[in-house]
């Protein structure tokens, strides 16, 4: 099933969320419903709370980053990198930081240079209920940060400077106000 996505403006994309009761929720359904859903809209990665429910859950799927490059140019940290994570807590973030412009299926026509620690440790459960705790490093740590921000109520124009902040303003506006065209499900507010 594929869920429209929030957009920018709706109070769910603000909150931080809450966990996940795994008795509750058919978390492989819902997690291969959610990949059905970035694949549509052609990301990498969704958040629970960018289809509308308020849980820490995020899926992440980097492999489409290493279509097409050249055999130099391939990110290690993309290859079979398809995962869930359920309840997750970042541990520590290390590295340098380095900047890559950024952009979210729930802030369309939008993006921004957002700079991250190149290294990400997070312990988390699967979508099955197995603990785990891994280190992962490059796109794959940028993709975990950024779905790991939506459930906790951030988003990646929260760490853009001050300048691109007053320059995307009105768009955003247009956003909140179901001004904006994207080619996949979108639940917007006319």
């Amino acid at each position: 099933m594929i869920y429209p996505i929030i957009p920018y403006g709706d109070p769910v994309l603000r909150k931080v969320a809450k966990p996940v009761d795994f008795g509750s929720l058919d978390l492989v359904k819902l997690s291969e419903d959610m990949f059905e859903t970035m694949y549509a809209a052609s990301g990498v990665g969704l958040a629970a709370p960018q289809i509308g429910m308020d849980i820490r859950l995020f899926v992440v799927d980097g492999r489409p980053m290493n279509e097409g490059e050249e055999e130099e140019d391939i990110d290690p940290s993309l290859i079979d990198f398809k995962k869930v994570f359920v309840n997750a807590t970042i541990l520590d973030e290390t590295g340098e930081e380095w900047g890559f412009e950024e952009g979210c299926l729930s802030i369309p026509g939008i993006r921004g240079e957002v700079f991250r620690p190149e290294y990400v440790k997070i312990h988390y459960w699967t979508e099955k209920g197995e603990e785990r705790t891994d280190v992962f490093e490059g796109f794959a740590a940028r993709i975990i940060q950024h779905e790991y921000d939506h459930i906790e109520g951030i988003l990646f124009t929260d760490h853009l400077n001050v300048v691109k902040k007053r320059m995307i303003k009105n768009k955003l506006s247009d956003i909140t106000r179901g001004k904006v065209s994207v080619d996949y499900k979108m639940k917007l507010s006319r």
